[in-house]
């Protein structure tokens, strides 16, 4: 099990959005701390880390994994549209 930290980008994204999404997107965050590589999981291109990216509807969560600290950092949480 991984421990999940806000970005500071997805912490906003989450603070503003409507009941349900939240809601969505918060489910999705608990099945990605005890599965952090799901089956609809695709890489971000062009970045130096690695970063990965799930799809939730019209939303993209982008994360990274650290396994020394056993951590999984959502950096941003967005529509696709914006999120690249």
């Amino acid at each position: 099990m991984f421990q999940v930290v806000l970005g500071p980008a997805a912490r906003r994204f989450l603070k503003k959005c409507e009941t349900e999404i939240y809601g969505r997107m918060m489910e999705k965050i608990k099945q990605l701390c005890a599965d952090p590589f799901p089956p609809d999981l695709k890489r971000v291109v062009g970045r130096k880390e690695k970063v990965f990216r799930v799809r939730v509807g019209d939303y993209r969560i982008l994360y990274l994994v650290f396994y020394d600290k056993n951590e999984l950092l959502i950096a941003d949480i967005d529509k696709r549209s914006r999120a690249y």
